[in-house]
């Protein structure tokens, strides 16, 4: 190797002291030492971020690699590159020149190669009798060679934190789909819990969610998220069971009517007057279901129901007189309101206004609007849940873009 020749820098340029770091690495390289230069190349690209070294300056070092002939660097000869400038733009893909020159200069101070510059600073080979060269000037590859082991480690590294990363994204976005499909469930199907903080929590944790993080600053939300999940699902579970809990009782209560053919006359006169729904039949329930949204939620995706209440909205009967003030102020007809009743029962009728009148910039006809909504629930093809889910995002939304401001 040509120890001999100058590691000092032409003209201006200084002598760092993380050259000379760079030097003294590379005479403590074995001479028995052999790395294939694009496993090495590959092992930096992804540990770039340790080393500090950019995108444009692996592009200067590749095209620096393609003037090896060889595909192995080993310690036993000189591998010393002496590229022209305009040679390197080419290979770097048209770099400008002055590119070219700050990114060669950012790969001399993070050690990846070294300056063997010559007395006026050209770059050129001498070469002997035989054509074997004897001197050559330019950039040293040694270092590639002497910290290969050093670049492997950092590529393990950054493997393993990228891997990291992953997880606990694809984490964070497996609990942001059952966190909302779960609530969509739960308002859906009338599950009894408040709907509307489950939403406000699980939007204020996705707001925290930065676009670029790292593990670190990504893994409290991902347990918070995980610990959100896990409520919402204990509490469709719990309803769940309650209502195998309440099918087995009605199945039994049937059994123990059926079992005797010929009832006895002291069970045969009409139900009394202090009869209970809870003893209709099953079949007879499912041919009336009833569907209801915690109040809370209602007021917290129509809050505009309240300037209308005298005295607040405190109850669902507030609601209802407060919705049958507001119908004839937004021009919903008598008839209108009496076909919603008819189709939705009197609570959901009055919280499809509560919602009409939420959104009345966007509606030209409250009457019209709500005949075509009574329309769609007579056919099976209107739910309230997601129209309230749609309030509850957009008045966050709201919210947030006046902190913002």
């Amino acid at each position: 190797m040509q120890s001999d020749l100058s590691t000092t820098p032409f003209g201006r340029r200084p002598l760092s002291l993380a050259m000379v770091a760079s030097q003294v690495a590379a005479k403590a390289c074995p001479p028995d030492a052999v790395v294939h230069k694009w496993q090495v190349f590959r092992a930096i690209c992804e540990g770039k971020g340790a080393l500090g070294v950019s995108d444009r300056a692996l592009a200067v070092l590749n095209a620096l690699l393609t003037f090896h002939p060889e595909t192995v660097l080993t310690g036993e000869t000189d591998i010393i590159v002496f590229p022209s400038n305009e040679q390197l733009m080419l290979r770097a893909h048209g770099m400008a020149p002055a590119t070219l020159r700050r990114h060669l200069a950012l790969l001399v101070d993070c050690g990846l190669i070294i300056r063997r510059d010559s007395p006026n600073g050209k770059r050129y080979a001498r070469k002997g009798q035989g054509g074997a060269i004897e001197n050559a000037f330019g950039f040293d590859l040694i270092p590639l060679l002497a910290r290969a082991a050093e670049f492997e480690v950092l590529a393990e590294a950054a493997r393993a934190a990228r891997q990291a990363l992953l997880q606990v994204r694809e984490r964070i976005t497996l609990c942001r789909r059952d966190i909302v499909k779960m609530i969509a469930t739960g308002v859906e199907e009338g599950v009894p819990g408040d709907w509307a903080a489950f939403q406000a929590a699980y939007s204020g944790l996705v707001a925290q969610i930065p676009r670029t993080a790292t593990v670190s600053e990504l893994e409290p939300l991902a347990g918070a998220l995980q610990a959100l999940a896990d409520d919402v699902r204990m509490l469709l579970e719990s309803h769940v069971q309650a209502i195998k809990m309440n099918g087995n009782e009605s199945q039994n209560e049937r059994h123990i009517q059926n079992s005797n053919s010929k009832p006895t006359p002291e069970l045969e006169p009409s139900l009394p007057v202090s009869w209970t729904p809870a003893a209709v039949p099953p079949l007879e329930k499912e041919r009336s279901p009833q569907r209801s949204y915690p109040l809370g939620m209602v007021l917290d995706a129509c809050p505009d129901m309240i300037d209308y209440a005298k005295n607040g909205i405190r109850s669902w009967q507030d609601l209802l007189d407060t919705a049958n003030l507001v119908r004839s102020i937004i021009g919903i007809s008598p008839s209108a309101w009496e076909a919603a009743n008819e189709v939705f029962g009197p609570v959901d009728a009055a919280i499809v206004v509560a919602a009409i009148l939420q959104r009345g910039d966007a509606i030209k006809s409250a009457g019209g609007y709500l005949r075509n909504l009574t329309e769609k629930g007579r056919a099976g093809q209107f739910s309230l849940g997601p129209v309230l889910m749609a309030l509850i995002r957009g008045n966050l939304r709201e919210r947030g873009r006046k902190q913002a401001e």
